[in-house]
Formats: structure tokens, C-alpha cells, sequence
């Protein structure tokens, strides 16, 4: 279990490291600060990242997934770094998604509960990042699945609802 003084630990060490970069900045040229502008919010998911490793805590990590997607596809667009023919939106989801993909990785790995509901999300972006991306089949079958995720809607909707009408069987640790 985690106590405040280790959490407080992180927690600051993290904003020290963050003020001694800036203060050394504005001293040594470095880094521009327009550099620093389009690294700034996968720096800021990273530390995320590092902050959920050290406390051990998942809810870190998913800010760190998110910030670190968007900022991974800021840099990808921003320094041109996009294969040719490849739309760029297209691109900058499918690498959001990998962001949100990466918390259920990150807490298999660093914490004691992984994360299995970011692959939803994350899914549900890189899929239409790659329909927006390679269009053609596609976008047909994101057309598609347009049309008919009302009806899986209601068809997990109801398996939720019949599941949690039976009756649970106690496990051996509740007799």
C-alpha cells in the first residue's frame, strides 16, 4: 500500500525536474521554446507515465495514455514524419489510439490491475483512423458498422441485463 509521504515524493520531484528545465532554459539555449511547445504534452504524458510507475497507480497511467498518444501524433505531424500517401488525420488517430492502447499495457506491467476497457476506445479510433487513412473497404465497413452499432448496442446492453438477473454462485472464500 502506498503511503502520502511516497506519493508527495513523486509528486514533487516530478515539478522540481519540470522548474529546473524551465529555469535552465531561459539561462542556456537548449531548447527553443517552440521546440519545447510541440514537445510539451508528450513530455507531459510521459511524466504521467513515470509518476504511475513509481506510485505503482493505474489512474496515473491513463492521462499518461492519452497525453502521450496526442503528443506522439503532434511530433509525427508537426516534424513531417508521415509515410507518403498516408492521410495525415488518419495517421494522428490510429496514434491516439495506440495512446489509449497503451494504458492497458502499462498497467499489465506496472500495477496489479490491468486496465481492459482503454482497448474499447482506443479501438474505436485507430479503426476509423485507419478508414480515414486507406478509405476504400475501409470506409465501407465503417459505413456499416454506422448503421448497425445501435443493434450490437442493445444486443450487449440486454446479455448485460440477463447476466445480472442470475443468480451468482458464491466462491469458497464467501461460505
Amino acid at each position: 500500500m502506498k503511503s502520502k509521504k511516497s506519493e508527495g515524493l513523486v509528486g514533487g520531484l516530478i515539478l522540481i525536474g519540470i522548474g529546473l528545465v524551465a529555469l535552465l532554459a531561459q539561462f542556456v539555449d537548449f531548447i527553443s521554446w517552440e521546440s519545447f511547445g510541440i514537445y510539451f504534452v508528450l513530455l507531459l504524458g510521459v511524466v504521467f507515465y513515470i509518476w504511475g510507475i513509481l506510485g505503482r497507480e493505474a489512474g496515473l497511467m491513463i492521462p499518461g495514455g492519452i497525453l502521450t498518444g496526442i503528443g506522439a501524433g503532434i511530433v509525427v505531424l508537426v516534424n513531417n514524419l508521415i509515410p507518403a500517401g498516408i492521410e495525415e488525420g488518419g495517421l494522428f488517430l490510429v496514434i491516439f489510439g495506440l495512446g489509449w492502447a497503451s494504458i492497458t499495457v502499462m498497467t499489465a506491467v506496472f500495477t496489479h490491475e490491468t486496465q481492459w476497457w482503454p482497448l474499447i476506445p482506443g479501438g474505436i479510433i485507430g479503426f476509423v483512423g485507419l478508414a480515414v487513412m486507406f478509405g476504400g473497404v475501409f470506409m465501407n465497413l465503417l459505413k456499416t458498422v454506422a448503421v448497425f452499432w445501435p443493434v450490437i448496442l442493445i444486443i450487449v446492453g440486454l446479455a448485460v441485463i440477463w447476466q445480472a438477473r442470475k443468480p451468482r454462485e458464491k466462491s469458497p472464500r464467501e461460505l
